[in-house]
């Protein structure tokens, strides 16, 4: 009699296992507690989905944070090439941004959700959706898993359940709970890719200016932990965008005492940025200091970047001294921030910890502790940076446990 095959988890990396599976032959169920596959994905690259990047693996591995040894069989099993070949053969057109980041030509992530649904129609996989996964154990050698609505008897289970970011879409955690009792390890988890928390006076003045071109900073005590350049923006609770998110996935390595700089010019280094100063200060010779600036600061920017350079705001730009123009550089270009914290898990865009990857054969996705138990995507303890690489790790992983179910 054939095997029964249960995928819990409609995300990308349940699609891929289910439809994996289903093509070779098996039979194969695919439950989903939402009422339609691929919600996450659906709001994913701000609802174009960022489908993968097209990097050189090399490229690729270097943007991978947590356990990229673990995924090296996955992803050469399964590469960024195959994906967008696979969705291109289901009826998807793509293409390729800045960054190498994969996009779907018409923008539109519903229609990448649409071509995965015909991979799962070809590979004959059953879904089953408004299923909520209540319960799962072992009864001898078959998965009895309990929904609100079904009771199903399975002979392989591949668990894709994801994290605990977006808890909207789906991603609740429940997938942790069952490989608990399964006896897997929980690596902590926390936000990653996530906005940060900022503790200053100037959060209400700058809330709402963005930043193009900047550098951003990170440091545990005077050591540098990571610089990122790019673009960023100033909230209510501190400050977001893509290289906020990027450096977030870094500082979560329990690093302690860190502070965060922005450097506005990092185009310019200091006698550069000095004498651009010096030039402004010609044009506007006898104007105050805080109408002297516009053409190089934002004007929100400008009253702060005056009082941390200690400069009275409204003296004469002709009565500036070397040593004020000297504080105004240093300001400009390492404006520092008191880090305060992340934001909370449920806004973060993937959660980083997860089952210990130790407990799973890198080869297959398998349970080293429990035999014919898999998992695949978010739910296990790996992560990287934006750009389309999580959602090829979502994929990779998938295909790698629905061939070897």
């Amino acid at each position: 009699m054939n095997e029964l095959i249960g995928v819990i988890g409609g995300g990308p990396a349940g699609i891929m296992a289910a439809g994996t599976a289903g093509s070779c032959g098996k039979s194969v169920i695919l439950i989903e507690k939402n009422e339609r596959l691929g919600k996450k994905l659906f709001i994913t690259g701000k609802g174009r989905c960022n489908i993968t990047n097209s990097s050189s693996m090399d490229l690729f591995f270097d943007n991978i944070i947590t356990n990229k040894n673990f995924l090296y069989s996955s992803l050469f099993s399964f590469t960024n090439r195959d994906i967008i070949k696979l969705l291109g053969d289901n009826g998807l057109r793509t293409k390729v941004e800045r960054g190498n980041r994969v996009f779907p030509e018409n923008d539109k992530s519903s229609d990448v959700i649409k071509a995965f649904i015909r991979f799962l129609e070809k590979s004959n996989v059953k879904l089953r959706l408004n299923s909520d996964v209540i319960d799962i154990y072992l009864n001898e050698d078959k998965f009895v898993v309990k929904t609100n609505n079904d009771v199903f008897l399975f002979d392989k289970l591949i668990l894709t359940t994801g994290g605990k970011s977006y808890p909207a879409t789906g991603s609740t955690g429940d997938g942790y709970k069952f490989a608990k009792n399964f006896g897997h390890t929980i690596v902590e988890l926390k936000p990653s890719l996530v906005p940060l928390e900022i503790d200053a006076p100037w959060l209400k003045d700058l809330q709402g200016l963005s930043l193009k071109n900047v550098r951003l900073k990170a440091y545990t005590g005077k050591k540098l932990i990571r610089d990122e350049f790019g673009d960023m923006i100033f909230t209510h609770y501190g400050i977001s965008g893509p290289i906020v998110l990027s450096i977030s996935n870094h500082l979560n390595k329990r690093y302690k005492n860190i502070s965060l700089t922005i450097d506005f010019k990092p185009a310019l280094d200091n006698e550069k940025l000095d004498n651009r100063i010096l030039r402004d200060f010609e044009l506007y010779n006898n104007k105050q200091l805080k109408n002297a600036l516009n053409d190089l600061l934002p004007q929100k920017l400008i009253p702060w970047i005056i009082k941390y350079s200690n400069i009275y705001p409204e003296k004469k730009v002709n009565q500036i001294t070397k040593e004020e123009r000297n504080n105004l550089v240093g300001v400009i270009k390492n404006f520092r921030m008191h880090f305060k914290d992340f934001r909370p898990i449920e806004e973060a865009i993937i959660t980083s910890g997860g089952i210990c990857v130790k407990e799973v054969n890198p080869s297959t996705m398998e349970s080293k502790i429990i035999p014919n138990l898999y998992f695949a995507g978010e739910i296990l303890d790996v992560d990287a940076l934006t750009g389309g690489y999580n959602l090829q790790i979502a994929y990779s992983t998938g295909y790698i446990a629905g061939m070897n179910v």
